[in-house]
């Protein structure tokens, strides 16, 4: 018997569990299937940059997470004579009405995805593990899927099939698609550890600027663990055991009093670069490490594999819907140009690392991140201040004509569109499905003016944000009908 389901999607780590939950509270019928037995136990990714809190705080689980989580700590760079000098990760930033999370968050992958598996049974949906993928067909109108579980294989006909399943994807394999880049000459080894002998008031570097030398051993928020990285031989087998660790720690640091008890996870690995020839073949997708795999350093691969999901989730909602396919074809032109950004920015921070003189500034938030050029960015007349089409959406404070304080990001919550006018006179657009009109200087005051001095608004203005946070267009009052034509190409018809 062959099952049925709009969207398949194979791999249950940050990529697949975000597209899960975006699916999940637009009402779309998908399947979540894992190979693995049980969730993934260590903390190979562990920085949530503050773009990926905005949209964490849309899908309902920041709050949750910054519970669980903290700041990075200080690096401590102990030296041979055994002082130290500690010094700031990254510049700490304090919160602004436009960006309300202005630095990384730690939180051990491990419990960023318990998390997200948490949200997304509250929502009705579950991940299926011990289900492999092992084969698919692309045919008129869906994708037959033949998957692998215990008690024997199924088929699944899907009418989209969604690759999340890691930088070894078997998705990517089977459609052929190319995975050009670098093998970085870089092997490492990451280890989660409990261990004795050292304070966890700061991420503990020594041997700074030697490849041969080098390690860390970061405290990880919410445990009683510490992080290990360190770079190893290319060659060769490593000794991952207890024993191992503890030996590569003790001759490194040339500290004895730090004591290993408890080896959680431990892996060695190459460091590569490698971006996917494409992410769309047909009805097939490519998200997350199945599209691209960066170094760690900057802390950009679980966030931009985010990112894709929260990029493609809508898409595949509104073609569901009725939508025109082509809205699919922005996923690639829009994702893409992103993770080749994030590649070149990891690979650049890789090389200040093994001098010993890595710096984390603004660049690796995310913040400034945009779709620019993309074909659904509505460009109207020039603008001269304030934000564009395909810029993210600033928050700013605001007080309802109620009485009540709130935030633009409360407005833009959940999977609609919101158009908002400034000071707008006569009636609004019409009524429409999955849009959300709201009248600044009505409805809500613009406190203080920050939406006018972010957004570079004047009276009779029109905003139009799209269902992940960023602009659709900014449009005058004379310019409606431009605004009509948009709102229609992407299924967003009148009502009445």
């Amino acid at each position: 018997m062959t099952n049925q389901t709009d969207v398949l999607i194979s791999g249950a780590g940050a990529a697949g569990l975000t597209l899960a939950i975006d699916l999940a509270r637009r009402g779309v019928r998908f399947r979540l299937i894992e190979k693995m037995d049980k969730p993934f136990a260590g903390s190979r990714g562990k920085g949530i940059q503050p773009r990926t809190q905005e949209i964490f705080e849309d899908l309902g689980i920041l709050d949750r997470l910054a519970a669980i989580g903290d700041e990075y700590p200080p690096q401590r760079e102990h030296r041979a004579d055994g002082t130290h000098r500690d010094s700031p990760m990254m510049e700490h930033r304090d919160p602004s009405p436009d960006e309300p999370y202005r630095n990384p968050l730690m939180v051990p992958q491990a419990m960023t995805e318990a998390v997200m598996r948490e949200r997304l049974a509250e929502l009705g949906g579950k991940v299926e593990f011990g289900c492999e993928l092992v084969g698919f067909a692309q045919g008129e109108g869906g994708v037959s899927c033949r998957i692998r579980t215990a008690s024997g294989e199924e088929t699944v006909r899907a009418r989209y099939l969604i690759g999340t399943d890691g930088g070894r994807s078997f998705v990517r394999a089977a459609l052929g698609v190319d995975f050009p880049g670098n093998t970085l000459g870089i092997r490492a080894v990451v280890a989660d550890l409990l261990l004795e002998g050292l304070p966890r008031d700061a991420w503990h570097r020594f041997n700074e600027g030697s490849m041969a030398d080098q390690i860390s051993l970061c405290p990880l928020a919410g445990t009683d663990l510490f992080q290990l990285q360190a770079p190893v031989p290319l060659e060769g087998e490593i000794d991952l055991s207890l024993a191992g660790l503890a030996a590569m720690i003790a001759e490194r640091s040339k500290r004895k009093d730090v004591v290993v008890r408890e080896v959680l996870w431990a892996s060695a690995y190459q460091m590569n670069a490698r971006l996917a020839d494409c992410y769309r073949v047909d009805r097939v997708f490519l998200a997350g490490d199945a599209a691209h795999i960066h170094p760690p350093t900057g802390g950009q691969g679980l966030n931009t594999s985010v990112q894709d999901s929260y990029n493609l989730g809508w898409k595949l909602a509104a073609v569901l819907a009725g939508v025109p396919d082509a809205l699919l074809d922005t996923y690639e032109e829009e994702r893409r140009p992103i993770a080749a950004e994030m590649l070149g920015l990891s690979t650049k921070l890789l090389e200040a690392s093994k001098r010993g003189d890595m710096q984390r500034g603004r660049e690796v938030h995310q913040l400034d991140l945009g779709y620019f050029d993309s074909s659904l960015s509505l460009n109207g007349a020039p603008r001269e201040i304030g934000i564009s089409a395909g810029d993210r959406a600033p928050d700013a404070p605001i007080r309802g004509a109620g009485g009540q304080s709130s935030r633009l990001f409360e407005l833009f919550r959940g999977p609609h569109w919101t158009l908002l006018g400034y000071n707008t006179q006569g009636d609004a657009l019409p009524v429409r499905a999955n849009l959300h009109i709201h009248r600044i200087g009505a409805e809500f005051d613009d406190m203080a003016g920050h939406m006018a001095a972010t957004y570079g608004v004047r009276d009779g203005d029109w905003v139009l944000v799209r269902p992940d946070g960023y602009v659709g267009g900014i449009v005058s009052g004379e310019d409606l009908t431009m605004l009509e034509r948009y709102l229609a190409g992407v299924g967003l018809s009148r009502l009445c």
